[in-house]
């Protein structure tokens, strides 16, 4: 399983203040020293946290140390002030992989993932477009694992449907009911698992993945990739940057 760090939250304390300080760069390249797979950045139109300019340094970065890049965005964000788009992004940093996700303009954050049916030529065409760029950019689609006690399945189809080769699952749900000790989703969540790898899907998982419940998804053995962000900051506020990223990867990787 791989480890991609997301680096949001650094960009979001920097941006408090004004000033380059925490600079990205350099966490980028401390993560990269540790040992991750990756780094993703999640730039919203309203560059609250990474910006365009993040975009283009952190992806120059995991080119030049040979990891993954990975964006994530809506695919429909359009142009507005200093950001340049998300489409245009993608034609930019030539990612190794990019994450869609619907998120609104003024979602805090990523909460539910693509509706069945919906947007399906719009996504469809997105994501020829992203293809045009790099024929080799691993495309996902940020889905919803179980949806009033049903498990999506049909989700899987729609991915392929519109040129998708990867799933990110958003474990949000699950993880906070792995917190109140409901581990019967977890057999649920293998059989999605299971089904899309079965469908030859990749399968990464995200959103609130934290030290307590990471385990109980490298126990499927069938998760390709995890993105990280928010636990990363706030348990480096208790054990210290490095010592943090150590503590994942010993999950991860042990």
């Amino acid at each position: 399983m791989n480890f991609s760090l997301n680096l949001n939250k650094i960009a979001l304390l920097r941006n408090a203040r004004g000033e380059n300080y925490p600079k990205l760069e350099d966490y980028a390249y401390r993560a990269i020293d540790l040992g991750v797979d990756g780094l993703t950045l999640h730039p919203r139109p309203d560059q609250r946290h990474a910006t365009c300019e993040d975009v283009a340094s952190i992806s120059s970065i995991c080119k030049e140390r040979t990891v993954e890049f990975n964006i994530e965005g809506n695919p429909f964000s359009k142009p507005t002030g200093e950001y340049s788009g998300f489409i245009d992004l993608v034609r930019k940093s030539i990612p190794e992989q990019v994450t869609l996700v619907p998120d609104s303009l003024d979602q805090v954050t990523s909460d539910h993932g693509w509706t069945l049916g919906l947007n399906e030529k719009e996504l469809t065409s997105s994501i020829q477009i992203i293809r045009s760029f790099n024929s080799n950019s691993r495309v996902s689609l940020f889905i919803d694992s179980i949806s009033n006690d049903v498990i999506n399945y049909e989700i899987l189809d729609y991915c392929l449907k519109v040129g998708a080769d990867t799933i990110e699952v958003h474990t949000g749900p699950f993880s906070k009911l792995i917190e109140a000790k409901h581990f019967n989703i977890i057999d649920s969540l293998r059989l999605l698992l299971e089904r899309a790898k079965d469908k030859g899907l990749n399968i990464n998982a995200g959103h609130d993945l934290n030290l307590l419940n990471l385990k109980y998804l490298k126990d499927l053995d069938l998760i390709d990739e995890v993105s990280i962000g928010h636990a990363i900051v706030v348990d480096a506020l208790n054990f210290g940057f490095d010592d943090t990223i150590k503590k994942y990867i010993d999950i991860i990787k042990g």
